[in-house]
């Protein structure tokens, strides 16, 4: 039981995006990768809920890792804003 525990814990503590923090609708951040993703590793990019306690945004990899960024950088603003362009 002990190392189910443990494991569960772990688990938790390596994953950046969880799904949900307390009281928010969507998935929130708890800690946030410092790094750059290369844009062809980017598969998509989405904001967290507003009603999360640190905004930021959600990187899914073509790994299928999901990586947590500050909405304060930079390059992840501009691979977002990409993804949502609007064509018509």
């Amino acid at each position: 039981m002990q190392t189910l525990i443990l494991t569960v814990l772990l688990l938790a503590v390596s994953c950046t995006a969880m799904p949900r923090g307390l009281n928010a609708p969507g998935p929130c951040c708890f800690k946030f990768f410092t790094g750059r993703i290369p844009k062809p590793k980017i598969i998509s990019v989405i904001k967290t809920h507003s009603h999360c306690h640190v905004q930021g945004f959600i990187i899914s990899t073509a790994r299928g890792r999901k990586i947590c960024v500050s909405q304060n950088v930079v390059w992840a603003q501009t691979a977002f804003k990409e993804q949502h362009v609007v064509k018509g």
